[in-house]
């Protein structure tokens, strides 16, 4: 801390450091999104105020010539045209190319060595890039040799549909399912666990929100009210900040913190009655004073009502860690380097964190 601000001494910029080579997980094919993380160890001087579709020094130089991949890069989504999604107008996310027509920003794909142009549907533009001489016809063969390589090797030409009999009998097998249950329980983590609340015992009269009270019933006796409550069980979403783009809404965004009037609400419930608080970390959430007042606090990250019940009667161990820290505050955020994960002040729960019970 520097005494005169307060303020953290700045670190090393994690891009400016020395990176490990990057492997190729499952050899040198394959198909990689040209954002792809193995690509984000690049050097600055190769990152060139582009998107990395556009970006020869890292498709070409990195990728391909450096590290050998010979498999298929696909851009990120829209990156040269408009387009209407649900009604609204998206603007193509041509980072540094905003400037460039649709045909102009393909040929710069094209030139840095990207093979598919994900989300467009424009094969017009492509034809005529050749029949105007700006991008040669072997260089689309190229990407046509990667893109039907694939799907030879899958067999897609000689057997290109499923046995819908085979398919009947796989999609939801029992043993499959049972996996997947399995997965939940075991996915759960556990952070708080104040005067060893759990595992549960017996069947305590429980009050619950954000449960199915049918499920609950097979482990306590639901009631209606916290005042007749032994125990309640809440169920809880990261908060998020409503867009009004209807495309955007569906990947929630904004503040990580309960605003009121929730969050004294939610509070308001754990100081009347021992609360076992479960929160689905769809995204890291803000939630220090549910982890202070919670008699045990848990994570999820898509699980049934029965999977967080079974591990909090303990018929089922969770052994789940955290996969990102749980900040402390919206200010912490804020003064957090964006392009470092794990920075925020003081965070609540590190990176990793879990109990076991």
């Amino acid at each position: 801390m520097t005494r005169a601000s307060g303020r953290r001494e700045p670190r090393a910029r994690r891009r400016d450091l020395p990176q490990p080579p990057v492997r190729l997980q499952g050899g040198r094919r394959g198909r990689l999104r040209a954002d792809d993380a193995v690509l984000r160890p690049a050097r600055r001087h190769r990152l060139g105020g582009v998107g990395f579709g556009f970006n020869k020094g890292v498709v070409t130089g990195l990728l391909r010539e450096e590290l050998g991949f010979q498999g298929i890069v696909c851009t990120d989504w829209g990156l040269l045209s408009d387009a209407v999604i649900f009604g609204e107008v998206h603007p193509a996310r041509a980072w540094g190319l905003e400037h460039l027509s649709t045909a102009e920003r393909a040929a710069r794909a094209l030139d840095a060595g990207s093979d598919q142009f994900g989300g467009e549907q424009c094969p017009e533009v492509v034809v005529e890039l050749v029949r105007s001489g700006r991008v040669t016809e072997s260089r689309i063969d190229d990407s046509v040799r990667r893109l039907l390589r694939e799907k030879f090797t899958l067999g897609l030409f000689e057997n290109p549909y499923v046995d819908p009999d085979e398919a009947a009998e796989t999609v939801g097998r029992a043993d499959f399912a049972a996996l997947g249950a399995a997965a939940q329980r075991r996915s759960l983590t556990v952070l708080t666990n104040t005067g060893a609340t759990l595992p549960l015992t017996g069947r305590p009269k429980l009050y619950v929100e954000g449960v199915d009270a049918a499920v609950a019933a097979a482990y306590g006796q639901p009631v209606s009210e916290p005042a007749a409550a032994d125990l309640a069980v809440l169920r809880l979403r990261t908060p998020h900040e409503p867009r009004e783009n209807l495309f955007e809404s569906f990947f929630h965004s904004g503040s990580l913190a309960f605003a009121e009037p929730e969050l004294t609400r939610i509070l308001a419930l754990l100081d009347a009655v021992p609360t076992v608080v479960c929160i689905n970390l769809e995204r890291a959430a803000v939630i220090p004073e549910i982890a202070e007042r919670a008699a045990a606090l848990i994570a999820d990250y898509g699980a049934s009502d029965a999977a967080l019940l079974d591990v909090a009667f303990g018929r089922a161990v969770a052994e789940g860690r955290l996969p990102f820290e749980l900040p402390r505050s919206m200010a912490a955020v804020e003064a957090s380097r964006p392009d470092v994960p794990n920075d925020t002040e003081n965070p609540v729960f590190p990176h990793g964190h879990g109990l076991k019970i």
